[in-house]
């Protein structure tokens, strides 16, 4: 049978209460839909038990062109808020449409306003994201460090510049499309985890404080990605299969190497195994991360080769055979530019769970001060791939507790281990 067309729906708005959310779909809603019918002044009642927006508050949504920030907005319409959509024009360089594709996202994001009957403003943030993320990002990257542009967008952009800009459009607080949660408990804001396990974005949203998250409403938070595609659809959403965004934070998905290459020049240099035979050339070592794998056109016998370690000082990026090699794991990490949410920092010795990049699973860990803006972080088991610029980001069960930027890892000199072992293994 073929799937039914799905006609765009243009909302009417109700001066007296929305129309009850059940209307708009054409079946009863599907099994594991929290939706409720909402009035003004009845607050938005979620299935794990969260109420947020007690009262019509004015809210500016910040769209993208993609699918979840427009479902984002007409949830807040039809829990009966004023809503404002927001688009952000972060990047100018080279927006064409093979990578940056700004007008047609600005184009979807009018459709969606015009439907939902809400108002749409534009503001263009380009300079902001140059100076504050985009300038970190080269020149973290031309210290031989992995960065994490999406956190510093979401600190510096979407929970800065667009929330200081929505404050002057008269809105009371901003809302966005990412997969978390906000309680206010005890006289403070907590960030949860999204309750979609798979898209929970509270790893990018560590560096956010107490002033940002009492300001910021994430209307999805108790949503799964497939419910909201299937919402999208049944409302008539245009943009409800459209791919999600991908690549660096408004720049978009493109070939990295050349992309960079075009701020930093190359760098050539040695590739060498940990007991210096050399493999190769690198082309700079901005280039690699640590635990890459492809890239480094090692060939021969064996298993793979990755990426070790990275020297600054001599430029030589050094690898080690096989995706389990003993270099490639260590015990603990120093972070810097740590950012607790609750605004001050909890009880040190701190034992708690950790994820070192966005996909990994939860790990057991015990924080150290290591000064006043820095930590050390001992796991109870050993870690593959530690990469210096991204984060670090502590948990206590659901809720996020802050986060850093990954600056070392003190680890032993596999180098020296191995010319040991060599000289053990010649004089015997």
């Amino acid at each position: 049978m073929a799937p039914r067309a799905h006609k765009p729906r243009k909302f009417e708005r109700s001066p007296n209460r929305p129309t009850p959310i059940s209307s708009f779909l054409k079946n009863p809603a599907p099994p594991g839909f929290f939706f409720m019918e909402l009035w003004p002044g009845a607050g938005f009642k979620l299935s794990g038990g969260l109420t947020i927006n007690t009262g019509r508050r004015h809210i500016v949504v910040g769209l993208s062109g993609g699918v979840d920030s427009a479902v984002a907005a007409w949830l807040l319409r039809e829990q009966g808020q004023q809503v404002t959509g927001l688009f952000m024009k972060n990047w100018e360089e080279d927006d064409d449409q093979d990578y940056c594709a700004a007008a047609e996202d600005h184009a979807i994001a009018r459709t969606v306003c015009e439907q939902l009957d809400i108002p749409l403003k534009t503001v263009n943030f380009a300079t902001e994201y140059w100076d504050r993320v985009f300038s970190r990002f080269l020149s973290d990257s031309a210290a031989g460090h992995t960065p994490n542009p999406d956190v510093l967008c979401n600190r510096e952009i979407k929970f800065k510049a667009f929330l200081e800009h929505a404050l002057t459009l008269g809105a009371d607080c901003i809302a966005t499309g990412h997969y978390a949660r906000v309680l206010h408990s005890d006289g403070r804001y907590q960030l949860l985890k999204g309750q979609d396990k798979n898209k929970d974005q509270s790893y990018f949203l560590y560096s956010l404080g107490q002033a940002a998250l009492a300001k910021s409403v994430f209307p999805l938070g108790e949503m799964t990605k497939p419910r909201v595609r299937a919402l999208a659809q049944e409302i008539g959403l245009p943009n409800h299969d459209r791919k999600d965004s991908t690549g660096i934070c408004f720049i978009g998905e493109r070939p990295f190497k050349a992309f960079l290459g075009r701020y930093l020049p190359p760098c050539p240099g040695d590739i060498r195994t940990l007991d210096g035979e050399s493999k190769g050339q690198h082309d700079g070592l901005m280039y690699y991360t640590i635990g890459q794998r492809h890239g480094l056109a090692i060939g021969g016998p064996g298993e793979p080769w990755y990426v070790a370690q990275k020297d600054l000082a001599r430029n030589i990026l050094y690898v080690v055979q096989g995706r389990n090699h003993p270099a490639l794991f260590d015990t603990s990490l120093q972070a810097f530019d740590v950012n607790w949410i609750s605004g001050h920092a909890p009880k040190l010795p701190l034992r708690c769970h950790a994820k070192i990049r966005y996909r990994q699973a939860e790990q057991i860990c015990v924080i150290e001060k290591l000064d006043d803006d820095s930590i050390t972080v001992r796991f109870a088991e050993p870690q593959r791939a530690i990469t210096p610029g991204q984060s670090v980001v502590f948990y206590d069960n659901e809720i996020c507790l802050g986060g850093g930027v990954i600056a070392a890892v003190p680890r032993h000199d596999h180098r020296q281990e191995v010319a040991s072992e060599r000289l053990v293994a010649t004089s015997g």
